[in-house]
């Protein structure tokens, strides 16, 4: 997977003379000058801000289930490992917001490091997405079979192996990630000694099944469940259900969908079924654009499962009680309760039928 946008701005044309047997019919390599200013003026300021929100958001939601949650629910622990993936996914930032403005000045280790941080990231915040939909199929569908499965056991060992798959599929990362100088200009990208072709391949349909067509088919099965059964049913929160069921799916096709189909072009390129210039062009321009659409995602993954909950609006209204300005921003937000200290039962209780924990 790519980290950085950096990575498609260089066509080398030894890259192509993998893919055509005779050298004549190579392509000529094509200029991405203009693509390097546009990203060095375009992303550097997307990535920063991607940085800001998405680290203040998900460091408020660890803070709100450390300090009244308590880690009590299967849900809880997948939102706590869901920020901690988003975590992970905005602090290499700043490495590739550096990049894009300058040169990879950090050297290989860093470079194998900050790769490997920004892809174990994106993996596992996908598939706790996953996870908090099959959580959330099991709370409202399976009800009976939820009261023993939904523990904050099992979601701490479903948690483990999802970090497991997730590390196992960014090692690739820490093996062809390197730092060396192109074009007298020091570089960060996956250098693939041997069958290059298959490898790409390999890293293609990788992200684009584990990162979109798995997570998306277990997301759908789960909501349309879900949806037919609050449709069928009588809870009077039925209606703010479904709203956010469909938000949570649609928010996720939006944000990933379009980087996953822009990595599968770029692979028809370096394969040769592409060979425009322009078109290698544009394909690199829409890397960039998608990658931070993606990014963003992160951001809205608090605003998706807590800000639209009234339980953590009150969670946030009391952690900010003695602050000023923070409170007049959740009154701003709709945030009008009373303050008042809970049980601790009513902090640890389960409701499988609860839909503020979406």
């Amino acid at each position: 997977m790519s980290s950085s946008s950096t990575e498609s701005f260089e066509v080398e044309t030894s890259n192509f003379y993998y893919y055509y047997e005779n050298y004549n019919d190579a392509p000529k390599p094509c200029s991405k000058e203009s693509v390097k200013r546009f990203a060095a003026s375009f992303l550097p300021v997307l990535y920063t801000l991607v940085f800001l929100v998405g680290l203040m958001g998900n460091i408020l939601v660890i803070v709100v289930l450390f300090k009244y949650k308590r880690l009590k629910s299967m849900t809880d622990v997948y939102l706590l490992n869901l920020a901690i993936s988003d975590l992970l996914f905005v602090f290499s930032l700043p490495f590739w917001s550096y990049f894009t403005i300058d040169q990879w000045v950090f050297g290989t280790p860093w470079c194998k490091i900050i790769s490997w941080i920004y892809v174990v990231g994106f993996y596992s915040g996908i598939f706790f997405i996953m996870l908090m939909s099959i959580d959330r199929y099991l709370a409202i569908v399976r009800v009976v079979f939820s009261l023993k499965a939904r523990t904050a056991f099992h979601g701490l060992i479903t948690s483990l192996v999802v970090w497991l798959v997730a590390f196992s599929a960014s090692v690739p990362e820490l093996v062809f990630r390197e730092s060396f100088d192109e074009h007298n200009h020091t570089t960060c990208k996956p250098i693939y000694r041997g069958n290059f072709t298959t490898w790409k391949l390999f890293s293609t349909l990788e992200i684009n099944i584990l990162g979109l067509l798995i997570p998306l088919i277990v997301m759908m099965f789960c909501y349309s469940m879900i949806i037919k059964t609050l449709v069928h049913s009588r809870n009077e929160k039925k209606n703010k259900a479904v709203k956010m069921i469909f938000a949570v799916m649609i928010v996720f096709f939006f944000f990933w969908t379009p980087y996953n189909i822009v990595i599968f072009l770029q692979l028809l390129e370096m394969i040769g079924v592409l060979r425009d210039c322009q078109v290698s062009r544009n394909l690199d321009y829409a890397f960039q654009v998608t990658e931070i659409l993606g990014l963003f995602h992160c951001c809205l993954n608090p605003v998706i499962y807590f800000f639209m909950g009234e339980k953590f609006k009150k969670y946030l209204k009391m952690l900010f009680k003695n602050w000023h300005l923070p409170g007049d921003i959740c009154q701003w937000c709709g945030a009008h309760i009373t303050y008042h200290t809970e049980s601790t039962n009513s902090f640890h209780t389960q409701s499988t039928g609860d839909q503020d924990a979406l």
